[in-house]
């Protein structure tokens, strides 16, 4: 039945975005820590999570289908029982033997899910809002997707060392977490069936004319690829992270690792503490930083020491694995200053993005950069793990500094309107 009334946009704002950034880290972030408390090799964990990147690398290819077919809002709804089922379908498949090969399946499940809800909830906020409260509420939907992360990375990576604890076993710890998580996300499902509102706008289209929004779509992917340097570009949105990429993917696994493996020995309660407080916090405030520092300079005065603030930081894993440092303090203190360093040039990374996609066809070159943006995080992160476990973690995060060279070298030939990001900001959400 649909509401008489016209609803508040607080009663679905926040827990839509909160719903959309959790399977992001669950895929992302906790899969690669549980496998790791599993006892699966780096090279398997790091190959396998990073071909979970792929639906969103791929996903504007089947958002005409979402924009086409049944309602934004019908999509939200089925996805989040979908992914619903797929946390439950870890929490039943982790005891078994072949837990790893059945987590997958599920993972991929939540994965594709979960890409498709963000075409569909990014789609419906602009449907079920008026351009003021959409201009206001920009800022509440990242902050809630940021809370996501900070429950994936932190919150539930402590409470798994928690119910450890209590339990005695890792497999038992991590199924009740997932057995949480579904009930969750069921939850999810049901509370937007009723709270979402029903816009004018968010309605099913004929049939017929899926045929012409595949026609429209080839036009504007084809408009991309037609801007002047393009090759160039993609390159660049490619490499800019080529060295980060394997340091996100191998930086949990080297503080879980024991000290004998090369590793710092963290256990869960301190990796989900140290990366869900102040490493989440310094990624924050190193986005917020940059985008202030480019709306008064524009982009083109501020990549390159943004590049570098992003890079350098980076050596602090050079010195921990060389040193491997008891101090929680220590280590709290290298991550943050490293958090710190991505956040702060991660933001002109997007900038960039939001330059090249400017035009007739901006919201869907966007979402080409951006799908270029995780096939740039994919392909370094599933070779990562083999790299490290042949030369370990000392040469691992020397070769990572070397892999941060060749984005720096490209920035000198990329061409910036100086006026770009003046007077603007930005904090994107999919980092």
């Amino acid at each position: 039945m649909k509401q008489t009334i016209k609803p508040n946009p607080w009663n679905w704002v926040p827990t839509l975005y909160y719903a959309e950034g959790l399977p992001y880290a669950f895929v992302m972030i906790l899969s690669t820590i549980m496998y790791k408390n599993l006892g699966i090799s780096n090279t398997d964990i790091a190959l396998y999570t990073s071909w979970l990147y792929l639906p969103w690398v791929i996903k504007p290819l089947w958002s005409p289908f979402v924009d086409i077919l049944r309602t934004k809002r019908f999509w939200i709804v089925i996805m989040q029982i979908l992914i619903g089922a797929g946390l439950a379908g870890i929490a039943l498949t982790i005891p078994l033997s072949n837990a790893f090969k059945y987590s997958l399946v599920f993972f991929w499940l939540m994965a594709f899910s979960s890409a498709t809800h963000d075409i569909a909830a990014d789609g419906f906020y602009m449907l079920g809002l008026s351009s003021h409260d959409q201009a206001w509420f920009v800022g509440i939907r990242n902050t809630f997707y940021r809370f996501a992360i900070l429950t994936g990375q932190g919150l539930l990576v402590m409470m798994a060392g928690i119910f450890e604890d209590w339990t005695g076993a890792v497999t038992t710890a991590w199924s009740m977490i997932f057995a949480c998580l579904a009930i969750l996300f069921i939850g999810f499902g049901v509370y937007h069936r009723w709270f979402l509102p029903y816009p004018k706008s968010d309605q099913q289209h004929d049939v017929l004319k899926l045929g012409e929004a595949f026609q429209k779509f080839f036009i504007v992917f084809n408009s991309f690829f037609k801007k002047p340097r393009i090759l160039f570009i993609i390159g660049f949105i490619l490499i800019y992270r080529f060295g980060e990429a394997q340091l996100v993917k191998i930086a949990p696994l080297f503080m879980l690792d024991s000290l004998k493996s090369g590793g710092l020995g963290l256990n869960n309660i301190e990796l989900g503490f140290i990366n869900g407080t102040f490493g989440i916090l310094m990624l924050t405030l190193g986005g917020i930083t940059g985008g202030f520092l480019v709306s008064k300079h524009g982009l083109k005065y501020w990549i390159l020491v943004m590049a570098l603030a992003m890079k350098l930081p980076d050596l602090v894993y050079v010195y921990m694995a060389y040193t491997q440092p008891q101090s929680s303090a220590l280590i709290t203190a290298f991550v943050a200053i490293e958090q710190f360093g991505y956040g702060f040039g991660f933001t002109a990374y997007l900038l960039f993005m939001m330059m090249v996609s400017e035009g007739k066809h901006k919201t869907a070159n966007y979402a080409i950069c951006t799908g270029f943006m995780a096939l740039g995080m994919m392909i370094p992160g599933m070779f990562s793990g083999a790299l490290q476990e042949l030369i370990g973690y000392q040469y691992f995060f020397i070769w990572v500094m070397v892999a941060t060279i060749p984005g720096l070298v490209m920035i000198k030939f990329l061409i910036i309107d100086p006026e770009f990001g003046l007077k603007r900001n930005s904090n994107d959400k999919n980092q």
